[in-house]
């Protein structure tokens, strides 16, 4: 299987005033192309930190984070960003819809700045929207909507591009039980379809729906298997 996210004694250190406060402390691990990976840990562990990294938002203070080949340290900003954007799909917990626009409208919006011809971008939307089921619900506004429907509706805007990476940060925690056994039905049909889905919870009866599970305490890697 082809690696599609590497770290390499990865650390993040940041100042606060007079304080240094080490996030990740010589994190490695590997992630290999249609991998479901659950990336655990307490408030405070640095798994949000290692979900920057991984995600594109934030850089090594030292170490080396590789996605998809390439070693994100060595790129400029504007290259940082299409990698980010060619390369993965979010799911967060508060879904981030804009309210003004319609669930379709959200849905075509990474399609604008993928460069995807804007003749395509309906057809696409509508396609990830009856993917998670909500194709009755393409003209609806978010606030007329459920909060798994929401959610779906996330899943969908995540998954338009084709992104080979989907990262899903505490994806379930703003919903029940059952709707949140749905939404994860979701993520395993998307992994099942080939791509890498990596969920950073928590909650470890989220965290075991995975097929693989990275634990991070104190910054370490405390678990993997």
């Amino acid at each position: 299987m082809k690696e599609i996210v590497s770290l390499e004694d990865a650390r993040r250190v940041y100042r606060m005033g007079q304080n240094i406060v080490t996030a990740l402390n010589g994190v490695s691990f590997t992630i290999n192309e249609g991998e479901f990976v659950s990336l655990m840990g307490p408030s405070g562990s640095g798994k949000t930190t290692c979900m920057n990294l991984i995600g594109c938002l934030d850089r090594p203070t030292s170490g080396i984070v590789r996605i998809g080949g390439e070693n994100i340290s060595l790129l400029n900003d504007n290259a940082f960003a299409a990698l980010r954007s060619r390369t993965l799909g979010f799911v967060f917990q508060q879904y981030h819809l804009i309210p003004s626009m319609t669930v379709l409208e959200n849905v075509m919006l990474p399609l604008r700045y993928q460069g995807v011809e804007k003749s395509r971008w309906k057809e696409l939307a509508a396609r990830a929207l009856e993917r998670v089921n909500l194709g009755d619900r393409m003209s609806h506004l978010p606030h007329e909507l459920s909060g798994g429907q929401n959610q779906r509706a996330a899943i969908a805007r995540a998954v338009v591009g084709n992104p080979k990476i989907i990262l899903a940060d505490e994806p379930t925690g703003a919903l029940d039980s059952h709707t949140g056994k749905t939404v994860l039905s979701i993520f395993s049909e998307i992994n099942a379809a080939g791509a890498t889905v990596i969920i950073v919870t928590h909650d470890p009866v989220v965290g075991a729906q995975a097929k693989r599970l990275i634990k991070i305490l104190d910054g370490k890697i405390a678990q993997e298997g």
